[in-house]
């Protein structure tokens, strides 16, 4: 119509009137502090990145739990990461066939608007994900047919490839198809024409790694071997003497 609303009988529920909410109290509270505290300490920080344009030299693709945040264990700035995180950390091959692919469009807009220099595909322990592609018909609660399960389809291949030899206990197993889904995500990383040409030509590095909930530990793909090595850490420093 003339106001470019849409017409209510598209809807086909013209009765429904959603119930009213607000935010938990705890984001509420940690809005507040946020606005006291960080941002009034940085404003001047956020009015200049609100001006100018993002300019991240690196995206992480992590995974949606809400233990492993990217920003967190990089200890990273404003403006200073990419951020893409969906569940497992998959990235799925190089399919332009007219769906509509979140993760995808993620990847070539990093490529080839914010021209990322650095692409790191993150895995973390214990990921439910995993544990789920590991443990189809036994998964607890019963994994969403809808979306999750089809998603977690992307791991397929390399599953059917993974049996249980009777030799390695639960926990090897899940740590062993964290890792090579890692791979896995960077073999189809490489199907994009926009990541492996640039990849060729010296633009653009692309990385693995894997965190560990428990420990704190990074562990960093060697991109020739692909073996994962656990990053050297200065030990903490002693407490002063009283």
């Amino acid at each position: 119509n003339q106001a470019g609303l849409l017409p209510l009988d598209l809807f086909p529920c013209k009765s429904y009137a959603p119930p009213m909410y607000t935010l938990p109290e705890k984001l509420l509270a940690g809005y507040r502090d946020f606005l006291a505290n960080r941002f009034n300490a940085e404003r001047e920080l956020y009015s200049r990145l609100a001006r100018q344009k993002q300019t991240p030299q690196t995206m992480v693709i992590a995974c949606c739990d809400s233990r492993s945040a990217p920003e967190t264990i990089f200890n990273a700035g404003h403006g200073e990461l990419f951020v893409l995180r969906n569940v497992a950390n998959l990235v799925p091959p190089f399919e332009p066939d007219g769906g509509q692919h979140g993760t995808s469009a993620a990847i070539e807009y990093a490529v080839t608007v914010l021209h990322v220099q650095n692409i790191l595909v993150m895995g973390h322990g214990n990921c439910g994900g995993i544990h789920a592609a590991l443990n189809p018909d036994t998964s607890t609660p019963a994994m969403p047919r809808d979306f999750v399960a089809r998603w977690m389809n992307l791991l397929e291949p390399v599953t059917r490839q993974f049996p249980d030899n009777g030799l390695m206990t639960a926990g090897e197993r899940q740590t062993i198809l964290e890792r090579i889904s890692i791979r896995n995500s960077i073999s189809n990383l490489r199907t994009f024409p926009c990541v492996r040409e640039l990849e060729r030509n010296g633009k653009l590095a692309v990385h693995g790694a894997w965190f560990d909930i428990s420990s704190g530990e990074l562990w960093v793909m060697d991109s020739d071997s692909g073996e994962f090595e656990r990053i050297e850490t200065s030990p903490a420093p002693e407490p002063a003497a009283p």
